[in-house]
């Protein structure tokens, strides 16, 4: 079965935010929660690169091994959701999570912050598939549709892939053999400063 995964082609990205806007449309997402954000290396110097970032639904989830109630959960396809049926709101997601996917719905003091929000990959929730509760608590259920997620469609350059991470990592291979960067596009000559032999 396959395992949906984004990839975000960091050469193809424009930092537009179209990714953000759409989802925040298309789940009516309460004004002060991102579940998608673009940040910005080396702003407005040689080498600046954009990345869209959101929840990435890790094989091996971080903030799933912490939660103390087992409110986070992997489904059959591999996209990692929550339930904020049995959420307490205790942010050890938010502390464990390397790309900081869950975020709390409001500020204030610990106990009224509310329960965790996060990057559904637009798969809905637990609730049953297309239910105005659903929709009420975690935006709209794409993937029920057939359809993949709007800030991936939304992508004005086709910087954000989402989808089966095999046929993505394709794509992308793909991209970076055109480009004829070869390993380099891996980050092997930044990261030692040598090259390697294909």
């Amino acid at each position: 079965m396959a395992r949906m995964k984004f990839l975000c082609d960091a050469d193809r990205c424009i930092e537009c935010n179209a990714c953000v806007t759409a989802c925040k449309n298309e789940h009516e997402v309460p004004w002060g929660i991102n579940r998608r954000r673009v940040v910005t290396i080396n702003d407005g110097k040689p080498g600046e690169r954009s990345v869209s970032m959101a929840c990435m639904h890790c094989t091996d989830a971080p903030c799933q091994g912490v939660c103390p109630v087992n409110c986070i959960f992997t489904t059959a396809d591999g996209v990692v959701l929550h339930s904020k049926d049995l959420c307490i709101g205790c942010g050890y997601c938010f502390y464990a999570c390397p790309f900081g996917a869950p975020q709390y719905p409001r500020l204030g003091n610990f106990g009224t912050r509310g329960k965790m929000d996060k990057c559904t990959f637009c798969a809905g929730g637990p609730d049953a598939d297309g239910t105005a509760r659903e929709f009420e608590k975690y935006g709209a259920n794409r993937l029920a549709e057939g359809k993949l997620p709007l800030c991936a469609e939304m992508c004005s350059t086709k910087s954000l892939l989402a989808g089966d991470g095999e046929i993505i990592a394709q794509i992308y291979k793909e991209r970076v053999m055109t480009r004829g960067y070869g390993s380099g596009a891996w980050g092997w000559q930044t990261a030692y400063r040598e090259t390697i032999a294909s």
